[in-house]
């Protein structure tokens, strides 16, 4: 039974002390990055530049299949069922603008981007490469953690944007798919927008980008273990960052539906 309570505690223990961790290094990075010297502005142009090659063309892919397939193909033919197709750009409002952009880019700047940084990371570990960064007095936060905080804590509201863009084709494509006409989709997506909306999916990609940076670059700190270390970290932190990604979406999404009631109200 001891054993047994032991093999229930540890993961538990461990994963709170991982978060607190995780919590004390984003502190240091907002502090590094707030602090001069600003050095690190060629480091966050080429984690910039790499996110963006990297994630560019999944997230495109992913916006349209989540938008046209799961979500666009079945509303429509339900909304066609009851005759209401010109209802489907309002509904689209809620399934791309509040949930699915924010959603693709995170889920893809995980899978990409975070993974690779956790990896970049995890292999200088092994190879000490950082604890000769501490001793030649450079901070391994500032120098490496900041320009990857920065570049995607900046890249997911971008990308949100496009996933929104295409994410709304997908809804066009749903539209004529059902022989029905452009003009109400668009009369009713934009009578259901809002600024609040927009800016909060906007709002919602930065921290989503933010927790991805920081879990990623945790792990990749914090990896031991040699190349299978590595492998370990990258998988968990994949997986840490999508449990934050879903419970943060649920927080955010019900603090903004609470603080703005006419989000809720059908235009």
């Amino acid at each position: 039974m001891a054993a047994f309570s032991e093999l229930g505690y540890r993961p538990l223990r461990d994963f709170i002390v991982s978060i607190g961790a995780m919590l004390l290094l984003l502190r240091r990075t907002i502090v590094a990055a707030v602090r001069p010297p600003y050095d690190y502005g060629p480091e966050l142009a080429d984690q910039f530049l790499f996110a963006l090659k990297l994630g560019w063309f999944p997230m495109i892919i992913a916006s349209l299949a989540f938008t046209y397939g799961p979500a666009g193909v079945q509303v429509g033919d339900f909304l066609d069922l009851l005759g209401a197709m010109d209802r489907l750009g309002g509904i689209f409002v809620i399934i791309v603008m509040r949930e699915f952009a924010p959603l693709v880019c995170a889920i893809v700047m995980a899978g990409v981007a975070g993974t690779a940084m956790t990896a970049d990371l995890g292999a200088r570990k092994i190879r000490e490469e950082l604890d000769a960064l501490v001793v030649l007095g450079i901070d391994p936060v500032k120098s490496l953690v900041v320009p990857r905080f920065l570049s995607l804590t900046l890249l997911t509201p971008l990308f949100s944007v496009y996933a929104l863009l295409f994410g709304t084709l997908g809804g066009v494509l749903v539209t004529l798919s059902n022989g029905a006409q452009v003009g109400p989709f668009f009369s009713t997506f934009f009578a259901q927008a809002s600024t609040a909306e927009f800016e909060a999916m906007l709002l919602k990609s930065a921290i989503f980008g933010a927790t991805i940076a920081i879990v990623c670059c945790y792990k990749g700190l914090t990896a031991s273990g040699g190349a299978e270390g590595v492998g370990r970290a990258v998988n968990q932190a994949v997986v840490i960052a999508f449990i934050a990604i879903g419970s943060i979406d649920y927080v955010f999404t019900q603090t903004l539906l609470a603080t703005h009631p006419a989000l809720n109200v059908p235009r």
